[in-house]
């Protein structure tokens, strides 16, 4: 009995505590400055120019809670906080009850988090979840009920929902999804809407019409069990027509959204930058964004792919500086906003030689050196791997480092590969600042590493840019409404390679393309030659599962992946869309001025057979280091060709 006397005690002194404690957390929030919440367009994004990227699609979304629909307000807080009007930012029973149902399931069923809650993460520019953010979270809740009345709290979180393809606010959405303005929102529109947030890429209804079907249905019946509809009326408004817009009216470039997810995930990784909106006036992010390239980018993609169910990413990059000028994250942003070029990582294929084959110039190779090209298995101790190259098509003989790279030979790289070290690949690929780490093992000569897009342009940055380095960037400065400077990229201009083996290199890259070299089998860029009007580095790849182009010159570097999101086998006839997609937008970027690069002091030219890798005269004209060209009696040579 005294122990049941004791921890009942316990219990009430602790509820005292616990009670005093909220108390004086409220007290305090009270005697803390008013901070602002109306925040929704609070940040403003300009290109390299200057200008204000969503100036004609973006202004003047923030929209008076008289002016929504109650049909929205009435929708909104029966489903996801229906005693919004009653308690104060914390629903205890609710949070109770979903505890129970939660634990009792063994799955995490119900949420309990209140719209002054979710608000409060609104205002957030991270999506941390850390024990730290949530305190914050939690205090935040507490000062926003303590300052604002509940019409100003569902009026800003109207204001700042995410109701996916790109729309946050209530405005965005009634005018994407159904080309009206927020107070005109019938009730089946509204119950559409409202059901969005929960999960916005899969309640899409445009994209996915069955599950917004399901989730109206749910918010239907939160309205019925508030007593706000009938039972019949639930029937009735659900089976009604829907007639869906689906457009951004103002801004004619749909893939302008993927740069901007772009911009917020870098932003997210700048340690000057505040993580909540609430502790800034404002932003204003200057980014690197071209219009034009990104308009180029994004017709070429569509023209391509239209007929093609894989997926695609793809960046414009300008190398001397680092700046992604473009960027595409998926074919349709309005059906899919999942970023693949900032989300997700792939195979890259051949893409990985050029990084090999220059740790091989590094390590005393030529364009002329050579390789038995035949069907090859590998003794690797314990295990054996047999690689194959495409079509199944061997030469049969040695051949030069030059037609290796023209036709992808995937024995000699795995030759090259092995006759240096597995380590040096690995090592190399650390050595340009690409951050994913690729294994030391056989199979990593032909890029069976997934390395994301993004991440990869640091290595092809370098490559570019003739041996120096900077970091592949978006965002250029951000400063508060003010004009403060809160960041500004930091340029480095870092040497890490050679400069006389990338130009080796970078011309051997550029007979991937090239007609004349058509011998036992095609380089792997022939077929696109007639689309290129002059000279670039370039090099495809492909896997079972992916296709990748990616090129450049002095001026711009151009990527381009495209596969499918289950990374399910990508077909044959598919070949073709990433080079076309390459070469169509690099060779149409306005301020290309298509010049190759410098020869470089001590480098000679010499002209050779392009499979033997031997002097010819009137060969292929191939670059070397000087001393290490094809021996030859340069008299007898004068001599040869004077007769």
């Amino acid at each position: 009995m005294k122990k049941f006397v004791f921890v009942i005690k316990i219990f009430l002194l602790l509820f005292f505590i616990t009670i005093i404690a909220v108390l004086g957390l409220y007290v305090y929030a009270f005697i803390t400055p008013k901070f602002i919440i109306n925040t929704s367009d609070n940040i403003t994004y300009y290109d390299k120019y200057g200008n204000n990227i969503f100036e004609n699609s973006e202004e003047n979304n923030y929209v008076k809670l008289e002016n929504i629909s109650d049909n929205v307000k009435n929708a909104v807080i029966s489903v996801e906080d229906k005693n919004f009007y009653t308690h104060n930012g914390f629903d205890f029973l609710r949070i109770l009850k979903a505890m129970f149902v939660n634990i009792t399931s063994g799955e995490i069923k119900q949420g309990a988090s209140t719209i002054s809650q979710q608000y409060v993460k609104n205002l957030y520019l991270t999506f941390d979840k850390t024990w730290k953010r949530k305190m914050e979270e939690a205090f935040l809740t507490i000062e926003l009920e303590t300052h604002y009345d509940k019409d100003e709290i569902l009026e800003g979180y109207l204001n700042t929902i995410d109701f996916g393809a790109g729309n946050y606010g209530i405005k965005n959405a009634s005018k994407y999804y159904f080309n009206k303005e927020p107070k005109d929102l019938t009730i089946e529109e509204a119950t559409i809407l409202v059901g969005i947030p929960r999960s916005p890429n899969y309640y899409n209804p445009i994209t996915h019409f069955e599950e917004a079907k399901k989730r109206q249905k749910e918010v239907l019946m939160s309205m019925y069990k508030s007593k706000l509809i009938t039972l019949d009326e639930v029937d009735e408004i659900y089976n009604r027509e829907l007639n869906f817009y689906g457009k951004y009216d103002k801004q004619e470039l749909s893939s302008i959204y993927y740069y901007k997810d772009a911009v917020l995930n870098e932003m997210s990784n700048i340690k000057e930058i505040p993580s909540s909106m609430l502790d800034i006036d404002g932003l204003k992010i200057y980014t690197n964004l071209d219009i034009d390239v990104q308009k180029s980018l994004e017709n070429n993609i569509s023209k391509e792919m239209d007929k093609s169910s894989l997926q695609v990413a793809s960046i414009v990059v300008k190398p001397e500086t680092g700046q992604i000028v473009a960027l595409v994250g998926g074919k349709d942003y309005s059906k899919s906003q999942f970023n693949r070029a900032t989300s997700s990582k792939r195979q890259v294929g051949s893409t990985i030689k050029p990084f090999l084959y220059y740790a091989a110039l590094e390590n005393g190779f030529t364009p002329s050196s050579t390789f038995l090209s035949e069907r090859t298995t590998f003794n690797l101790g314990e295990n054996t791997y047999s690689p194959k190259n495409a079509n199944n098509v061997y030469a049969n003989k040695n051949i030069s480092l030059l037609s290796a790279i023209a036709y992808s030979d995937n024995i000699y790289a795995m030759k090259t590969h092995l006759f240096l070290g597995t380590d040096i690949l690995s090592n190399m690929i650390k050595r340009v600042k690409i951050k994913t780490e690729v294994k030391e093992n056989a199979s990593s000569a032909l890029g069976t590493s997934e390395i994301n897009i993004i991440d990869y342009s640091n290595g092809f940055i370098t490559l570019a840019n003739e041996g120096k380095h900077e970091d592949a960037h978006i965002i250029e400065k951000i400063t508060d409404n003010n004009g403060n400077i809160l960041y500004e990229y930091k340029y480095q201009n870092e040497y890490l390679l050679n400069e006389k083996y990338v130009y080796i290199l970078n011309n051997l890259l550029s007979a991937t393309y090239d007609y004349s070299l058509v011998s036992y089998t095609s380089p792997t860029l022939v077929s696109i030659s007639n689309l290129i009007d002059s000279k670039y580095a370039v090099k495809s790849g492909s896997t079972a599962t992916d296709y990748w182009t990616i090129g450049y010159n002095k001026d711009y570097l151009v990527m381009v992946w495209a596969g499918n999101d289950d990374n399910s086998n990508v077909k044959t006839s598919d070949s073709k869309i990433t080079k076309k997609i390459w070469a169509n937008t690099i060779t149409n970027i306005k301020d290309n001025s298509k010049k190759w690069y410098d020869i470089p002091p001590g480098i000679t030219i010499d002209t050779i057979d392009p499979i033997s890798g031997e002097e010819k005269i009137n060969g292929y004209v191939c670059y070397y280091e000087k001393g290490t060209e094809p021996s030859y009696n340069y008299l007898e040579f004068y001599d040869k060709i004077s007769k």
